[in-house]
């Protein structure tokens, strides 16, 4: 399984985020490939299925004007042309497993972009899946967890379809990427 997530710090838009996650996907796949491309995006689904044909006999152009984010979208035609792509629209926050497994990526690429972390998209190393085959015991470390904690660390594992050591070990690399006071100021901030 690879799983890929990322983000742009600064200002963009959801709609342009939604595209360069559609093409970051084709990307990893070669020319030629089948894929089923599973999106809760209507507004990325429609631009490739009903759309763009007839933006790009327009000149990529609308009624209003030059077609919105055309950039993504001639790279998300360029690379859609050169794979047997179906395109399915999923409903998000349904409870379909791999959607949100997808839901829980988009914030770990947001958190990471905010906190700096992340390469610019052509040096990025795409992030290790989180249920990676767990480290030999010289690398890791053996943790005890009282029974309460145990059963929350598994039951939010679930829920964001990732093993619980791999829940755990996000939660301790973020916590030591924000830091104790950062930690203390969001707690307070909740209450």
């Amino acid at each position: 399984m690879v799983e890929l997530c990322g983000g742009e710090p600064g200002t963009t838009t959801n709609n342009r985020m939604e595209l360069t996650a559609a093409i970051n996907g084709l990307e990893h796949f070669p020319a030629g490939a089948a894929i089923e491309m599973r999106c809760d995006s209507q507004y990325v689904v429609k631009s490739v299925t009903e759309w763009m044909r007839g933006w790009k006999a327009k000149g990529w152009r609308t009624t209003t004007g030059e077609v919105k984010n055309v950039d993504l979208m001639k790279r998300l035609d360029e690379l859609n042309a050169a794979r047997d792509v179906k395109w399915t629209w999923v409903r998000g926050h349904a409870g379909d497993r791999l959607n949100e497994r997808a839901d829980a990526l988009v914030h770990r690429g947001r958190r990471e972009a905010k906190l700096g972390k992340l390469q610019s998209r052509n040096n990025a190393a795409p992030l290790p899946a989180p249920t990676a085959a767990p480290a030999s015991p010289s690398q890791g470390a053996d943790l005890r967890i009282d029974l309460a904690l145990g059963l929350q660390i598994t039951r939010a594992a679930k829920a964001a379809g990732v093993t619980p050591d791999a829940l755990v070990d996000d939660a301790i690399r973020f916590y030591l990427e924000i830091g104790p006071s950062e930690v203390a100021r969001l707690r307070s901030s909740r209450a």
